[in-house]
């Protein structure tokens, strides 16, 4: 009991940072997966098993504890790198989590990408857009993302309309400026090989050869949602990224992306990984932010 969690949320934490299906039965436990992931769960449960036999209790924090540590003895060379324009800038997945995030978007055209803030989903799926452009895979680069953190319209924002977007595509281009040299990637801008636009400009597209980036998708409605996937054209791939729990829409509003979520699953062609927690490659007081926040408020001493 202690090794598992109470309602064995140990063994769901394990299993879905690091992607493997566990049972436990007849005091053994059967791990399933990728060669890599099985060795780090088998790694954390054998670091969890000693913890649990001296204190008789195990914490969330050791939990997390023994993930990173098991993530950390991964060898490099079973982490695939993404080749982007900028050479000395090598993109690769940090976690079992975002290598399931870019193995998804290498085999399927409609990939979902959930998780919290510092996860990497934006980065990575920079990354292989670029890689992608760089293999001459697909043609261009389009990124959307909607406009409604302000709870304003473009129209009322000051400047023309590249001064109007750019405070909500920033991600978006930090990411591109990270992995394609300035000058090209201004040619690429001025060519439209590479176009940011928010998510409102996209009705009545059809996209081609395309590699096509929904950012924040959590603030889309059902109907925008709808919009934006069907713009997929011949030889095109979609990625929609966000975090179920940061929904800026209006209370009586549906978030196109959780409804997309349910309304896909098991369909072909279309995939969706969920990252977590033990995925956020930022500030490592990141995590501990987040988990203060699901745990809700102390009380007053």
């Amino acid at each position: 009991m202690s090794l598992l969690g109470t309602r064995d949320e140990h063994l769901r934490r394990i299993r879905d940072s690091l992607g493997v299906n566990i049972s436990a039965r007849d005091q053994h436990i059967h791990i399933e997966g990728d060669e890599d992931a099985v060795a780090q769960a088998t790694e954390v449960f054998e670091r969890l098993k000693n913890l649990a036999e001296t204190t008789g209790h195990l914490s969330a924090d050791q939990v997390a504890h023994a993930l990173t540590h098991a993530r950390d003895q991964t060898p490099p060379a079973t982490t695939p790198t993404i080749e982007v324009f900028n050479a000395a800038r090598a993109v690769r997945p940090r976690t079992p989590g975002q290598r399931r995030f870019i193995e998804a978007i290498a085999r399927h055209d409609v990939v979902f990408g959930i998780g919290p803030a510092g996860t990497g989903k934006t980065y990575l799926s920079v990354a292989m857009a670029v890689s992608a452009l760089k293999q001459k895979v697909i043609r261009r680069i389009v990124l959307v993302r909607p406009a409604v953190e302000a709870g304003e319209s473009l129209g009322f924002l000051p400047g023309d309309l590249q001064a109007k977007i750019n405070p909500y595509l920033r991600p978006l281009l930090d990411a591109l400026r990270e992995m394609i040299d300035y000058d090209q990637l201004k040619r690429h801008f001025e060519q439209d090989i590479v176009e940011v636009v928010p998510l409102a400009y996209m009705r009545g597209r059809t996209l081609n050869d395309a590699f096509i980036i929904l950012d924040e998708a959590q603030n889309t409605t059902v109907a925008q949602m709808k919009m934006f996937l069907t713009r997929l054209g011949e030889g095109s791939k979609i990625v929609v990224s966000g975090d179920t729990t940061q929904v800026d829409l209006p209370s009586h509003a549906r978030s196109g992306l959780i409804d997309a979520m349910t309304r896909f699953r098991g369909i072909a062609g279309f995939a969706s990984v969920t990252l977590t927690r033990d995925d956020i490659v930022r500030h490592p007081l990141v995590q501990r932010m987040l988990r203060a926040y699901d745990e809700g408020p102390q009380p007053n001493q």
